[in-house]
């Protein structure tokens, strides 16, 4: 039996909502990865996921296509597996890089005993776990900023991410990805008393927060190159965790942030002085993310969410999303999965 996991409501947040993120950060100090104050050093990207300026990468990926780029799924045990269920003891655990401060995505609810981590991204792990491991509870959750998410799967930290990240073709030449488990795309969180209106001229003069590394900050910067935003538009302020955005907003160090919208919109119910500001305008799709070598996982991570679409996404959905997506969750349903060629 899967863990039953309480619905907290955590009324409450929005009236304390600064001092209750600020404890959640005060947290994410003495977590296993350190977090990284550097803004994100490579070159901005142009397009990622977005459904306007799709660019096509020098190896023929499109950012629009990415998320078919998987294995066909497989319950075979490889090499990878095979370490995974190697490992003894206490230390025979799926080890997974999550965020711990994502409102109902991954986050610790303090209306749960010890501050459990809780979640839509914490119910696809342990489901993954209890494929793998035949135990959804033999886990061990590592909090990765948003910055560290790719080191942590390149340097071995972690055996796989499952935290909002979106799949692009830059990231699929780091890491190896799943089949998409949701749909989104960036939208833009400001108060409600802002003239911002969305993703538009609006923005010019407007310091606007993103996180470092994140496909927010990629399409900032390509856009404000390429024109499309304008060009007084401050994008320099990026941070480790999405979540700081959220408080540099409330202390009136940012103006705007842009974000997936379902983590704005998670963010927009923190604190009801906020909202999401104009439509979502890019596409993309959260994966899960492996090692560009552990063919075996990503077969056998994918043959966990042939099951999960049919039997649980929507549970978890209902749980944990529908109270600020909407009950309706035909817009963030995952494309039907389409695999490599030959796969």
């Amino acid at each position: 039996m899967y863990v039953r996991r309480a619905r907290a409501s955590l009324r409450g947040w929005g009236g304390v909502a600064a001092m209750a993120v600020l404890c959640a950060l005060a947290l994410a100090f003495v977590l296993l990865l350190p977090c990284t104050q550097q803004a994100p050093q490579e070159p901005a990207r142009a397009g990622q996921g977005s459904a306007t300026g799709v660019q096509a990468r020098a190896d023929g990926c499109l950012d629009a296509e990415a998320h078919r780029q998987t294995l066909a799924p497989s319950g075979a045990d490889g090499p990878t597996i095979e370490a995974i269920k190697a490992r003894t003891g206490a230390k025979r655990k799926l080890i997974v890089g999550v965020d711990q401060n994502s409102y109902r995505w991954g986050y610790r609810n303090p209306n749960t005993e010890g501050a459990r981590l809780e979640g839509f991204d914490i119910d696809l792990v342990h489901r993954i776990a209890a494929d793998i491991l035949g135990d959804p509870d033999a886990v061990q959750f590592k909090a990765i900023p948003t910055s560290q998410r790719i080191p942590a799967i390149e340097d071995g930290r972690v055996d796989m991410v499952v935290r909002t990240m979106t799949i692009t073709c830059d990231r699929l030449r780091q890491v190896a990805f799943s089949a998409p488990y949701f749909k989104t795309g960036q939208q833009v969180l400001a108060p409600k008393s802002s003239p911002v209106t969305g993703y538009d001229g609006s923005l010019a003069h407007k310091k606007v927060c993103t996180a470092a590394g994140s496909t927010a900050y990629a399409k900032l910067a390509a856009d404000r190159k390429d024109g499309r935003l304008p060009a007084t538009t401050d994008i320099s302020a990026t941070v480790p965790n999405q979540l700081d955005c959220l408080v540099r907003l409330q202390l009136g160090e940012a103006d705007a942030v842009v974000t997936d919208g379902a983590l704005a919109a998670s963010q927009a119910a923190q604190d009801p002085t906020v909202e999401l500001k104009g439509k979502a305008f890019t596409t993309e799709y959260y994966g899960v993310a492996m090692k560009k070598d552990a063919d075996d996982l990503v077969r056998r991570v994918n043959r966990v969410l042939v099951d999960y679409r049919a039997h649980g996404w929507q549970t978890s959905y209902d749980d944990w999303l529908s109270a600020t997506l909407g009950e309706d969750a035909s817009a963030s349903e995952p494309p039907a999965p389409q695999y490599l060629r030959g796969s």
